[in-house]
């Protein structure tokens, strides 16, 4: 029979087994331009731990950890979503001329997709993949490739859109009218919602992002590449913003020739630099990046 002391020592290395089954770090999902590659960073270790192989000519500028789990992204020519495993769960294709940079999952479990063409078009697909919904609008952009990147759906059912070919964010409401127009300079690849309303927008090859507020309709806030020292703002592409206050940012070195800067940065709350990813030759680019914690 088990005396007391080695029950008591198998409970507690099974406690230690189960607590460290248990623990999670953060991982950085990543994607870029110009990189043919979705993966997968333990962003402690900066590890690759997971690649998704991407086709000829696929061109990702948007990555999502779904609530279920799978990998969601955007690939120009369309939008997948695979598993873990590398399984195809859907597979959506654009029409030909059209270009789509813009896949995000919906509180509903439905899927935004946003498609510059003429008109631009945005449309919303169900579990399975299939097109439910679709709004048309004119972006004022002809040029189909300068359009926008990476549309934001708010809690407020309106579409928050960076017009690349513009250098200002609008406002879209479900019926098609412009809401709010505000300039914020260089080519916008994304714009986030923070925890106070304003919004947060990457400003591309403006080397900047910028806080704005959109009730005022005026840039309250700006970090650019003039601003820093220990690093260099390239084109400034997707922000990850953590509750703390902390922006990752996305620095896409595509229309650079300077390699020597991190492909991933982030700031606190004071414009400091707090980490940055180490060079690494494996990784070719990044302009869209999603956070979420997983297993070690």
């Amino acid at each position: 029979m088990m005396n007391k002391t080695n029950f008591n020592t198998l409970l507690f290395l099974l406690s230690l087994l189960f607590l460290q089954s248990c623990h999670v770090s953060e991982k950085l999902l990543i994607g870029g331009c110009g990189w043919d590659k979705v993966a997968i960073v333990d962003k402690k270790t900066e590890a690759i731990e997971w690649i998704h192989q991407l086709n000829k000519g696929d061109d990702c500028n948007d990555v999502e950890i779904t609530k279920a789990g799978n990998v969601l992204y955007a690939y120009k020519g369309g939008a997948r979503l695979v598993t873990r495993s590398q399984e195809v769960i859907w597979d959506y294709k654009t029409k030909k001329g059209e270009e789509l940079y813009t896949a995000t999952e919906l509180p509903s479990g439905e899927y935004l997709l946003g498609i510059c063409a003429h008109p631009s078009r945005i449309i919303t697909l169900n579990a399975n993949g299939i097109q439910t919904k679709e709004q048309n609008f004119d972006s004022g952009v002809a040029n189909v490739h300068g359009q926008f990147r990476q549309i934001y759906p708010t809690a407020n059912h309106t579409y928050l859109i960076p017009l690349m070919g513009k250098g200002e964010v609008i406002e879209l409401t479900q019926t098609g009218e412009v809401i709010r127009r505000i300039a914020v300079g260089g080519n916008p690849f994304s714009v986030k919602v923070l925890k106070d309303g304003s919004w947060l927008v990457a400003c591309g090859d403006a080397h900047k992002f910028v806080v704005v507020d959109p009730g005022k309709q005026t840039v309250t806030k700006t970090l650019s590449a003039s601003d820093l020292t220990s690093v260099s703002l390239l084109f400034v592409a997707e922000p990850f913003c953590y509750k703390n206050g902390n922006v990752l940012v996305a620095n896409w070195n595509g229309h650079s020739k300077d390699k020597t800067q991190p492909k991933l940065i982030e700031f606190d709350s004071k414009n400091l630099v707090v980490w940055k990813m180490a060079p690494n030759e494996a990784i070719s680019n990044i302009s869209a990046v999603h956070s979420f914690r997983g297993k070690k």
